[in-house]
């Protein structure tokens, strides 16, 4: 899954969003500034009333729904439209570090039978860092029954 240009990207990056223009333009910009670019950033407006153009890139779409299902609903239409065997999914409000692609591409490159990934975040709350608790620590190995407990 290298970034050689191909006709179809390794990774759909899907970014749902309602009515948080500010917060999207940021975390869109997070992804056209990725050191990886072998993939497509799919932008689900999920019926939103305010709404900003986003920058002009081929490897950008935008899905709107005509009224607001819903963060998931929002989700799973960019994943039925994505066209990577790789999805990568952003909230509106948050924003990647640059390499961020690059070491997932790898990191399934190098452990073919990975389903999941899920970094670790940076967390900030009006301008400053703050430190994650213990509760908030990533899960090796199978995620899945830990990941019903809470939002991983």
């Amino acid at each position: 899954m290298s970034d050689m240009s191909t006709d179809q990207p390794a990774v759909s990056v899907v970014i749902p969003t309602y009515n948080r223009p500010d917060f999207l333009r940021m975390a869109v910009e997070s992804v056209l500034d990725q050191t990886y670019e072998g993939f497509e950033c799919l932008v689900v407006d999920d019926g939103s009333e305010e709404w900003e153009p986003l920058p002009d890139d081929p490897r950008l779409s935008v899905i709107h729904h005509e009224t607001n299902q819903g963060v998931s609903a929002a989700r799973n239409t960019g994943i039925r439209e994505s066209t990577a065997p790789l999805i990568a999914l952003l909230d509106d409000d948050d924003r990647w570090c640059p390499e961020k692609l690059a070491r997932q591409v790898e990191f399934f490159e190098n452990h073919p039978s990975a389903h999941a990934v899920q970094p670790e975040a940076i967390w900030y709350r009006d301008g400053n860092r703050i430190e994650q608790k213990d509760k908030h620590q990533k899960p090796d190995g199978d995620i899945f029954p830990r990941a019903l407990e809470r939002c991983l």
